[in-house]
């Protein structure tokens, strides 16, 4: 025979199991792999060239030196300051591209750059610099000083990820974000990225070894990276807003009926 106590125990225990196991509903692992199709191989590089574009709003550093380090100082005077700069979070001190797409040098004024390579625009300085006898034999170096991209969505940890190198693949990307949670959807991971102005949208498929080959698979500055919740989470998610308010309620019955066998 039950006796009371032992019957009230089961009550609050049957409740505990029913969210236990609604919290903890199964996700499937077939999708959960990164590259399951993926032999040994060799992988040819990807084709194209992705040295990233200078854009608007961009900051750059720009250091020029020559044979007369004194003539160059004036060349080395930048007039932005950027936080969260390579080598940290110290600030350094860059050219900021403007909405027009310009920025202002020193002796030169106003020099395009958007649209421009960082090679492509040290090509400029340094014709420049060598055409108008300001400098003898200039070389000109150019970093990003705001190189960065955004992982958001389904990971452990979003981010935005300062990219030291100025080159960084979607999956270093996701990595340095804790990676993809068990939640992720890695079949249709959302890439966001301005080109001239426009945001081009595409869909990467990590289950696939397609992706390692993709001109998608270097991001550029500013890229953001979308990880979508696949149907488990958004279930858990759903179900959790009205399913928690039902078990309170069960659960403050359960007490009511107590006091009543008690009394």
């Amino acid at each position: 025979m039950i006796l009371k106590k032992d019957y009230l125990r089961y009550i609050f225990i049957i409740p505990v199991l029913i969210c236990c196991f609604f919290f903890t509903s199964c996700v499937s692992t077939r999708k959960s792999l990164y590259f399951k199709d993926l032999p040994d191989t060799v992988i040819a590089p990807v084709k194209g060239n992705f040295e990233p574009v200078i854009h608007k709003n961009d900051v750059l550093q720009i250091v020029v030196s020559s044979m007369n380090p004194e003539d160059a100082v004036v060349f080395n005077t930048p007039s932005v300051t950027a936080a969260g700069t390579p080598g940290g979070g110290s600030q350094a001190t860059g050219y900021l591209v403007s909405e027009q797409g310009y920025i202002e040098y020193p002796v030169l004024g106003k020099v395009k750059a958007e649209g421009l390579t960082k090679e492509q625009l040290t090509k400029q300085l340094q014709n420049e610099l060598n055409e108008r006898k300001l400098l003898k034999d200039p070389v000109v170096t150019i970093r990003f000083l705001n190189y960065r991209v955004t992982v958001i969505g389904e990971v452990a940890h979003p981010t935005v990820v300062n990219v030291n190198s100025e080159k960084i693949t979607i999956l270093e990307a996701l990595g340095l974000a804790g990676d993809i949670t068990v939640y992720g959807k890695k079949e249709n991971v959302m890439l966001i990225r301005e080109v001239n102005g426009e945001k081009t949208i595409r869909r990467l498929n990590l289950n696939s070894m397609e992706v390692l080959s993709s001109p998608y698979y270097y991001l550029q500055s500013n890229d953001v990276v979308y990880v979508e919740p696949n149907k488990s989470k958004v279930a858990v998610a759903t179900g959790s807003r009205t399913t928690i308010p039902i078990i309170i309620s069960t659960l403050s019955l359960i007490v009511l009926s107590i006091d009543r066998l008690r009394n």
